[in-house]
């Protein structure tokens, strides 16, 4: 007999959780309604038992972790009642919850036209106080620095290596770009397996909702209870500035691709942990300060990972197929990369990484005209702002190995006249600014960096 619809549930239960200290992993157990259970797996190989002196700590992580990591397969029904029967759900933890599910499923709601802000009830107990302020743990002085394949995770290994900080590459899934790209950082590297619901799937193929999910919301999770284990006082980020500016705005809210990636959520969630699970570790991203394009001009100097990086998201679907090389050379990422490297990287040395030279492709055109925001939307994809490409472009009118190229002439032409001054400097972007959580032991990092 074929499960229940999930779009008809009325509730999504946050069933149970535990962690098996024989095999180092966390079971996640969901529900909709009194619906088949739904049963994650996350293995952290290698870890050593909890320290008893933890066990409060490992209990607010798991929480953390065990509603974090139910918005996959919340967004299969999106049903107006979650209630959680393991967890303490006071209302500060309530509140975070809350915004996961609402902000960090913007762009699925926008896609699949609901309103979670007025569809979702999160009741926290009246009677249930709110925690008691965790102490700090001991942990040991290191960091864990989450590596995806990209640049800006690259740079941070760099910045932090300059500072003589000790810190481990951590990754949580299995991908063979990742391995080649922390072989070259030479680092020492955690790899974590999450294994989702193989029921998901099964609802996905029977017409559940789908769409994007706030995946960084549920890597933080399954990081902080990492360095738990492992002992690290710091999980280190690599989200910039930009990852703050919605993709768009609707009904008078914003809607961003990168919300799990702003400095709202991890003020947000870093708070939580401080407050709710050591005191002592930090949740930070180093490269907040930074536009997309002070992060590009950072990483056109570590020419030796030039031939293993890779921002296309394609390179880690789960399910569809993969590129036959690093990079699509279709979509936004690929797009956006692209055009952010070429003021600072030689265009032979560009366009051998990419195989090809996107800003000349006719059929790349409308890509890069969505990157500026030109009669055209911002894809939901993590690029950089408008005004980045816009800037980006503009400096590269006036180089001449890339001017006479179709998308830069185009921009020459027809576009930059339309724009008229309001398109930024390349240099006015390039300077560090804005809030972020980065340690007081770390000022001045982006100056000594150059």
């Amino acid at each position: 007999m074929s499960a229940p619809d999930p779009k008809a549930a009325r509730c999504f239960r946050f069933v149970r959780r535990a962690f098996d200290v024989a095999t180092s992993t966390a079971h996640l157990v969901y529900a909709f309604d009194d619906g088949p259970e739904l049963i994650e797996t996350i293995r952290f190989p290698g870890a050593p038992p909890p320290q008893p002196a933890r066990a409060a700590a490992i209990e607010a992580a798991l929480d953390l972790l065990h509603w974090m990591a139910g918005v996959s397969y919340y967004k299969a029904g999106a049903p107006p009642r979650l209630h959680s029967e393991a967890g303490r759900l006071d209302g500060v933890s309530a509140d975070l919850i809350r915004r996961v599910y609402t902000d960090g499923l913007a762009e699925f709601a926008f896609q699949n036209r609901l309103d979670l802000h007025a569809r979702i009830e999160l009741a926290s107990d009246p009677a249930t106080a709110e925690r008691a302020a965790a102490p700090a743990l001991g942990l040991r002085r290191r960091s864990l620095v989450p590596i995806g394949g990209g640049k800006d995770s690259l740079v941070t290994v760099e910045l932090l290596r300059a500072r003589d900080e000790p810190i481990s590459a951590v990754y949580v899934g299995a991908s063979p770009l990742i391995d080649q790209v922390i072989a070259r950082t030479g680092l020492d590297a955690l790899s974590i397996e999450r294994r989702l619901s193989p029921r998901l799937f099964e609802l996905n193929r029977a017409g559940a909702y789908n769409g994007h999910i706030p995946v960084t919301a549920i890597n933080s999770a399954v990081l902080v209870l990492a360095a738990l284990l492992h002992d690290f006082d710091a999980i280190v980020f690599s989200n910039e500035r930009s990852a703050s500016a919605p993709t768009l705005i609707e009904a008078g809210r914003e809607v961003n691709h990168q919300w799990s990636k702003s400095f709202d959520f991890e003020r947000r969630f870093g708070a939580w942990v401080s407050a709710h699970v050591a005191a002592d570790l930090d949740y930070y991203s180093l490269l907040r300060p930074l536009s997309e394009l002070a992060i590009t001009r950072r990483f056109a100097d570590l020419t030796r990972y030039h031939d293993v990086f890779s921002s296309c998201n394609r390179n880690f679907r789960i399910l569809g197929p993969k590129p036959i090389d690093r990079w699509c050379g279709q979509c936004p990422k690929c797009h956006f990369v692209f055009l952010a490297l070429a003021p600072f990287v030689p265009k032979p040395r560009l366009v051998q990484i990419f195989g090809r030279n996107l800003l000349d492709d006719p059929s790349q055109i409308a890509g890069f005209e969505a990157l500026l925001e030109w009669h055209a939307a911002k894809p939901f994809e993590c690029v950089g702002e408008a005004q980045e490409s816009r800037a980006a472009l503009a400096e590269l009118t006036r180089r001449a190995p890339w001017r006479e190229d179709q998308m830069v002439a185009l921009y020459a032409e027809q576009i930059a006249p339309e724009l008229g001054a309001s398109v930024p400097s390349l240099v006015s972007l390039l300077a560090a600014d804005g809030p972020s959580r980065i340690p007081a032991r770390l000022a001045g990092i982006f100056d000594e960096a150059g």
